[in-house]
């Protein structure tokens, strides 16, 4: 019934160390994607962007602006290309077979630690969609709610426990972590009191089911991570520069009018994915939840993707909390003033 039982940071997370060693010896030889550049006569340049994960209403906004011909107006024929378990976002990047990717900031990080060229250039999501997910005869509205309780999840997410923990002064050796499938079930059962999971997924899962469920937001309690990112290496930001404004000013119109109806949203995502398995209902309700992650009142002011220095060193404390120390000039945002400005 529900097409959400894995998530791209929950699922790719367990894949990360395969993904990075894969690059360690590209980052010194990124190359332009095919045909790079703009070629003359007219003719539209080609660019491909990598999805992070399945086809679904999670990249809505790539799929508008496909739809509406946004990128073809501006002389760009882009190809959206598929992520998954065996599809991860950073190695096509760094070759050059895509103009941008789709990441997260740890998983930039992880890359970038490695030798991988990248620099991120737009923010999707302005809240992470890490949640705390409970039922509401024993809910868990802050993080000092979850000592003396269990907590299905994926070992591999110790980390961001780890983190949460530290962030809000909540002893983690109060907290029993159960290792858990990516499912609804074993807090459904009462194996487990709450899961660790996106606010888009497992509780949308259970909205179908008529299970009605608590969300913490960790962003609302210090675990502030950039997610659904854009990624561009720094050859690709010297020589492919209106390549990347043109993509990203499509990106960024499909996401804005994905924003003024998310239920059309949805049901282009159907209609171009029809084999893909979707379930309607989880679409509209997982379209519906995107939004306050997506937007905010700095994305009002600024324009969708923005961040700012404080946004950045936010994410600084939180990266090095699990283990990743990052120089603030990960991030470019000179991509966004050049569109936003003009």
């Amino acid at each position: 019934m529900n097409d959400l039982h894995h998530t791209p940071v929950l699922s790719r997370r367990t894949l990360l160390g395969a993904s990075v060693l894969g690059m360690m010896g590209l980052g010194a030889v990124a190359c332009s994607a095919p045909g790079g550049g703009r070629p003359s006569a007219g003719d539209p340049a080609k660019a491909s962007l990598q999805l992070s994960w399945l086809h679904s209403v999670q990249f809505a906004g790539s799929y508008i602006a496909l739809d509406r011909g946004w990128w073809r107006d501006a002389n760009l024929e882009v190809s959206l290309l598929q992520g998954g378990p065996n599809a991860p976002v950073e190695p096509p990047v760094v070759s050059g077979a895509a103009l941008i990717g789709i990441s997260a900031a740890d998983y930039t990080a992880a890359a970038v630690a490695e030798g991988a060229p990248f620099k991120i250039i737009g923010v999707a999501m302005q809240k992470n969609p890490f949640v705390i997910a409970s039922l509401p005869a024993k809910p868990v509205n802050e993080p000092k709610d979850l000592e003396g309780l269990r907590i299905g999840m994926a070992t591999a997410n110790t980390p961001v426990l780890e983190t949460l923990c530290t962030l809000n002064d909540v002893d983690i050796d109060r907290i029993e972590v159960v290792p858990t499938q990516y499912s609804a079930q074993p807090l459904l059962a009462g194996e487990v009191d709450c899961l660790l999971c996106w606010e888009t997924d497992l509780p949308v899962a259970m909205a179908v089911q008529g299970v009605e469920s608590v969300t913490m937001l960790m962003a609302d309690h210090g675990y502030e991570l950039h997610s659904q990112t854009y990624i561009a290496t720094e050859q690709s930001l010297a020589e492919r520069r209106d390549d990347l404004v043109a993509l990203m000013t499509g990106e960024i119109r499909g996401w804005e009018q994905y924003r003024e109806d998310t239920d059309a949203a949805a049901q282009l995502t159907l209609r171009m994915f029809p084999d893909a398995g979707l379930d309607a209902e989880v679409q509209r309700l997982q379209a519906q939840r995107q939004v306050p992650l997506m937007f905010s009142d700095l994305t009002d002011e600024h324009g969708f993707g923005w961040w700012t220095d404080e946004t950045v060193e936010a994410n600084r404390r939180t990266l090095a909390l699990l283990g990743r120390d990052v120089d603030a000039d990960l991030w470019d945002r000179s991509i966004l003033e050049q569109i936003h400005g003009g």
